[in-house]
């Protein structure tokens, strides 16, 4: 099915709230971390047996621990918890498959090239709780004919607005190896919220400074005016559209309180004693929090590339809108909408809903047209789509 859009461009709308959880904020830590298990167990199915057996690591926790933050170094007092949940195969034509190694190597991995201050090995504790599927759903993977394994809706759109791509490149940009090396101070749990008010952008900025980087209130006050002022000066960079940038961090602070007034952790993660995560609350797909734009509720991290349209739905919407709306003319904006019936097979959705803003003067059967021919040729890819999925070639968050 494809119509017109129902709104004009994001662009163009009045009010835009956008946000992004960086790489080290707990939400994103469970994705990623679910994700890299994913994968790593799509890689030993593939050598063990020559095809992906049945799994889904989509419910994984990350319980906070306790720290005791302090300027020049403090101390963390009881380590975090990651909890690996939901299903996968343990064996399959005799052979055993070490899930539960798997899992928590995968986590020690993504932890080590991702969290500078965090030791996995001495700050958390893993718990295996994935248990084997169930019959029917473990069935299903031995189908001639890949089905779905839940009745589920993806949602994708392009192009990114200026919002989107700002609040996405200052995460990116704050989280950088350059900038780390003039900022060592600042962790990885970073959070930014985008609020667009016609051509005017506010971005709220969440920075977790590193505490023994950080000698005393004073030099934490002016690190971060400095942080502020270098943010400020990337975004403005990156702008192409909008009249006015501000930018704020770390509004909670009150320097009349002196430690107690300052943001420090001494991992760089609020997981440390601040705050838990769990898979599905953070990031959609594209690494962002659309607040204005149509979205689903379902955690594309940790499951499995072969029938979970949860995951492979949700990411093909947004390739098949950002192919539509690259080479179509005419074209400003695409949403698309696939939805799956369980047991129905993959590249046969129940409806796929395409709607199309147009520059003035386009035509919407000539677009609609091109359209219905790039889902065609996408839903017919998906099974080699899949192997890229299975290949951790696309970001889950």
């Amino acid at each position: 099915m494809i119509d017109r859009a129902p709104a004009g461009p994001m662009e163009e709308q009045p009010i835009e709230l956008v946000e992004r959880k960086g790489t080290g904020h707990p939400d994103t830590i469970c994705d990623s971390i679910m994700e890299a298990v994913c994968i790593d167990l799509c890689r030993e199915y593939r050598k063990a047996f020559g095809h992906i057996c049945h799994h889904n690591i989509d419910k994984g926790l990350l319980v906070a621990g306790r720290s005791l933050p302090e300027a020049g170094g403090g101390l963390m007092i009881e380590p975090m918890k990651i909890v690996f949940g939901d299903r996968a195969t343990y064996s399959c034509e005799g052979t055993l498959i070490p899930v539960g190694d798997i899992a928590v190597s995968a986590a020690r991995n993504w932890i080590r090239n991702n969290l500078r201050f965090v030791d996995p090995e001495s700050h958390v504790i893993f718990q295996n709780e994935i248990k084997p599927g169930s019959p029917e759903l473990t069935d299903a993977f031995s189908r001639t004919s890949v089905v779905a394994n839940d009745t589920s809706v993806g949602v994708g759109y392009a192009p990114l607005s200026e919002t989107e791509r700002l609040v996405l490149a200052s995460e990116r940009y704050l989280n950088s190896g350059g900038f780390k090396r003039s900022f060592p101070e600042i962790g990885e749990d970073i959070k930014i919220m985008g609020y667009r008010s016609g051509r005017n952008l506010t971005l709220t900025v969440a920075a977790a400074f590193v505490d023994r980087y950080v000698r005393n209130p004073k030099m934490y006050f002016d690190r971060k005016a400095e942080l502020q002022q270098e943010l400020l000066r990337f975004v403005e960079s990156e702008n192409r559209l909008l009249d006015a940038v501000r930018i704020d961090v770390n509004t909670l602070d009150d320097p009349s309180r002196g430690e107690g007034g300052m943001y420090l952790t001494v991992l760089g993660t609020s997981a440390e004693g601040g705050d838990g995560g769990q898979v599905g609350r953070g990031n959609r797909v594209n690494g962002l929090i659309p607040f204005n734009r149509p979205q689903t509720t379902e955690a594309a991290a940790g499951k499995n590339p072969v029938n979970h349209v949860g995951k492979i739905y949700n990411i093909l919407s947004h390739e098949i809108a950002a192919r539509i709306h690259r080479d179509t003319p005419g074209v400003r904006e695409v949403t698309v909408l696939l939805c799956s019936q369980i047991g129905k097979p993959v590249g046969s959705p129940l409806i796929a809903s395409v709607q199309l803003c147009l520059e003035p003067g386009a035509a919407l059967e000539e677009a609609g047209k091109h359209a219905r021919n790039v889902i065609e040729e996408e839903l017919d890819g998906i099974p080699a789509f899949s192997i890229r999925l299975a290949d951790g070639f696309y970001p889950v968050c």
